[in-house]
């Protein structure tokens, strides 16, 4: 992850799938052709839990030198290196180039699990400002509205898994004819005599599905915390349950079944074309 000059603070931050939903918005965008109308559209519902920082780890040219453990809650116990222990973060300047933090999930706060989720998460801003925001977080919880609260925001996730599946799904080839020689839903030739090879560019069957991906350019439409508006179904949403904690609306699909975990992190390539939509949040289609 690169770490942003312009952006200060954390640049990522972890959240759990809730599912989609269509969703109702005013479209404020200039010279948009549904300017000032209502439109629906559909969404994604993200639960984001609070995050705590496990350790913080000091970089010099892109190879760690220094970790100090922050804490950590009972869960984390089997997941903490042994040999690591608490220390103070009195690096000099000269001795490392940018700060990241090893965060952890609170996920035992909502309904789907209870081990927490951990990842490293840069820090923007000048070295100074990078070692302030750690050492201000220490210990405490990390809202969702202290990372992302509006704009653009890119996922990282893992896709939903398909298993194993042939090469007219994987590939999308078209079948053979009906009559043809052992099996209608395969490739006709899989390479020639010479050279006595199959090339890894023949459509074979093997895994679908369950691949990293990442969607750019994820527009913000709403963010909150359930006990301030509720958003919940009555039955809660389905395959997941209820939000119990804070929540982001993102436009569109994302990656993934429900209660996967997500990494939402700064946008690497952010457009005008998406910059410049805006949208007010009406409420959820029923």
């Amino acid at each position: 992850m690169a770490v942003s000059k312009d952006k200060k603070g954390f640049l990522g931050f972890i959240g759990y799938k809730v599912g989609m939903a269509s969703v109702v918005l005013k479209d404020n965008t200039e010279h948009s052709m549904t300017k000032g109308q209502k439109i629906i559209t559909s969404a994604t519902v993200l639960e984001c839990p609070p995050m705590k920082i496990l350790s913080v780890r000091f970089y010099k040219n892109s190879v760690p030198v220094k970790e100090v453990v922050a804490g950590g809650d009972k869960e984390l116990k089997s997941k903490v290196k042994p040999g690591k222990k608490k220390g103070k973060l009195d690096l000099d300047f000269k001795d490392y180039d940018e700060i990241r933090v090893i965060a952890y999930s609170l996920v035992s706060k909502t309904s789907i699990k209870k081990s927490p989720d951990l990842t490293e998460i840069a820090i923007g801003g000048s070295k100074e400002e990078q070692l302030e925001t750690a050492k201000s977080f220490l210990n405490k919880e990390i809202p969702i509205e202290e990372v992302f609260k509006e704009g653009l925001v890119d996922i990282r996730g893992v896709t939903k898994g398909k298993g194993l599946c042939g090469p007219v799904k994987r590939f999308g080839i078209s079948h053979r004819f009906h009559k043809s020689e052992k099996g209608v839903k395969k490739v006709g030739s899989i390479g020639p005599w010479h050279p006595a090879r199959v090339m890894f560019s023949v459509p074979m069957a093997g895994q679908l599905g369950f691949f990293s991906r990442i969607n750019y350019n994820n527009k913000i439409l709403e963010s909150g915390k359930i006990n301030e508006k509720n958003i919940n179904p009555e039955r809660g949403f389905e395959h997941y349950g209820k939000i119990r904690t804070e929540y982001l609306i993102l436009k569109g699909s994302l990656q993934g079944p429900a209660k996967r975990p997500l990494l939402l992190i700064q946008p690497m390539r952010p457009t005008k074309k998406q910059a410049k939509k805006k949208f007010d949040f009406v409420g959820i289609a029923k």
